[in-house]
């Protein structure tokens, strides 16, 4: 992917570009590298196939969404982050949700003005990828650490089991369209005095489908698709965190005209730890302790994910003081060739201070105080001479 073009930059736009701006710019480039308006010219002919790519991703609005927020490994389908289905952002360009379906939008580009439909127009009726979903799902902190298996509901289009998906009632069947002839489009030619253009528009008699149904299936109304629930199992690695993107390949809805399944993107939200805090695969531990213990030292017993873990505190420790429990982090989701399978666990001690002092606790501390003197405190006298020299 390190050869890729950032496809704002392909496209001309600035980063976030709106629906319109993306349209716009990409009628223009596409316009300008067409094939038909530059015959033989390869340089051309590959930028019109960039042009294409970055518009399939940019005009999705799932896909635009990971494309910000991860680059080309959002929509990358190889882009993986591990075993047990968890994997890339991609979904290729094809008819995915929201995204531009570029047999007409190319036939409203060039239709007219280059002659003839040309592939594209060919390709109207052909098979096309099923809408791509996304569905959230939150878990614990521990699921998340750990991995988990997950059971979720999700409604969906289907294809209709009383006709299995043909529109047409049972036992009755489509017939092609007499008037485009199957193609679902019909053309119209326009003579100027700058030549004969010609026009390509959807079929009226079909609506550009290339079949008719004379008798539609009662339970789907003749769309061949109907809307049910679905229970699915989802498999969570261990390691992952919010915004992380599980891809079930296959699990959206159904293609057309023979065309695949659409992916289901599960997004995670984890649910914030009573104690533990995260960062990447170090996990952070504020430890109470008292002013006896830290000046004079102590063991602790210090909780992780796992287990519980003696420590041994030094005297002398200061407040917000923080050791490492290596290897008490989280696992991994992708190990590098250099890096532990496990990360961290800081711990830092936060000093607590007493409080609702009775007369004979505080007389005690301020006997101690006497009794430690001035040069128990090197750090304070060290404040004390530089406010001193400074005023």
């Amino acid at each position: 992917m390190a050869d890729k073009r950032d496809y704002y930059e392909v496209l001309g736009l600035k980063k976030g570009a709106a629906e319109e701006e993306i349209k716009k710019a990409f009628r223009k480039k596409a316009m300008e590298f067409h094939p038909d308006k530059n015959p033989g010219d390869k340089a051309a002919e590959d930028k019109f196939k960039e042009v294409n790519e970055a518009y399939g991703i940019l005009s999705d609005k799932e896909k635009k969404d990971l494309y910000d927020r991860f680059g080309h490994a959002g929509v990358d389908p190889n882009a993986g982050f591990g075993g047990g289905g968890f994997s890339g952002f991609g979904g290729g360009f094809g008819g995915g949700a929201g995204g531009a379906d570029f047999s007409d939008l190319f036939g409203d580009l060039f239709g007219g003005m280059f002659g003839g439909g040309g592939g594209a127009q060919r390709r109207r009726n052909g098979p096309k990828k099923g809408r791509d979903l996304q569905h959230g799902l939150r878990i614990t902190f521990k699921e998340a650490a750990f991995g988990t298996k997950k059971k979720i509901k999700l409604k969906r289009q289907s294809d209709c089991p009383a006709c299995n998906g043909t529109g047409a009632k049972d036992g009755t069947a489509k017939h092609t369209c007499e008037t485009c002839h199957g193609t679902g489009q019909v053309q119209t030619q326009q003579r100027t005095a700058f030549g004969t253009f010609t026009n390509v528009g959807a079929c009226p008699t079909c609506r550009g489908k290339g079949e008719i149904i004379d008798t539609p299936c009662t339970e789907c109304s003749g769309t061949g698709k109907i809307i049910r629930e679905f229970t699915l199992s989802v498999d969570i690695p261990a390691g992952v965190d919010s915004d992380s993107v599980i891809t079930l390949r296959g699990q959206g809805e159904p293609g057309t005209n023979g065309g695949p399944a659409g992916d289901l993107y599960i997004v995670l939200q984890v649910e914030p730890h009573e104690v533990f805090t995260r960062d990447g695969n170090d996990l952070y531990l504020d430890m109470p302790i008292t002013f006896e213990q830290a000046a004079l030292g102590t063991k602790l017993i210090v909780p992780t994910l796992t287990e519980k873990v003696s420590y041994k505190v030094p005297a002398g420790t200061q407040p917000d003081a923080v050791f490492r429990l290596k290897g008490k982090g989280i696992k991994a989701l992708r190990r590098s060739a250099f890096g532990s399978e496990y990360g961290d666990l800081y711990v830092k001690m936060v000093l607590e201070v007493p409080t609702k002092l009775s007369g004979d606790q505080k007389k005690a501390i301020k006997k101690m105080a006497e009794e430690l003197g001035s040069d128990a405190y090197p750090q304070k006298n060290k404040f004390s001479k530089c406010m001193e020299k400074m005023f």
